[in-house]
């Protein structure tokens, strides 16, 4: 380790197989905070807040959608693409004759493919170097973070409208 600079923290959990059987809560940012990939809007006729998609945007959500076709035993049950970030619940169910083997992709590869195809889409690196995973444990962790995933344009909304009321 050189002095002065930082040590990265490693953000999986060490001697955790990550092609196991499981669910997964994962998270990405955008590089700086940028808001590549969409803006939050009002229906107009359900007066609930959805996220309008740039054309990035649009790559990410294909791009999601593509997991579920491109890695056998691995499929994405919720995900919404955010102004900056994307959230994915992913379900890697490795069974092989009913019983249960590890999936042939982890989800670092699964992750870090579709960040790789997402960059080379726009012709630039729209993402933050890592991204944050949780491993859910129990039904009522996966119904939390589903109904997080399901609400988070809405907590979007109100966040930034509770910063803009401090400003001013």
């Amino acid at each position: 380790m050189l002095r002065g600079l930082p040590t990265r923290k490693n953000n999986r959990l060490q001697g955790y197989n990550y092609s196991q059987m499981g669910y997964y809560f994962i998270t990405i940012c955008t590089k700086d905070g940028h808001e590549f990939f969409g803006s939050i809007d009002v229906g107009a006729a359900t007066c609930r807040p959805f996220v309008r998609l740039t054309d990035i945007g649009k790559i990410i959500g294909e791009s999601v959608e593509n997991i579920n076709t491109i890695y056998p035993n691995v499929v994405v049950d919720k995900y919404v693409v955010m102004p900056n970030h994307i959230h994915m619940l992913l379900c890697v169910a490795g069974l092989e004759n009913g019983r249960q083997v590890a999936s042939p992709t982890a989800v670092p590869t699964i992750v870090g493919n579709m960040k790789r195809y997402v960059s080379m889409q726009c012709g630039f690196s729209v993402w933050q170097r890592s991204y944050h995973d949780y491993i859910i444990r129990s039904k009522p962790d996966y119904q939390r973070i589903w109904k997080y995933i399901d609400e988070n344009p809405l907590k979007w909304q109100e966040d930034c409208y509770f910063i803009s009321k401090e400003k001013g």
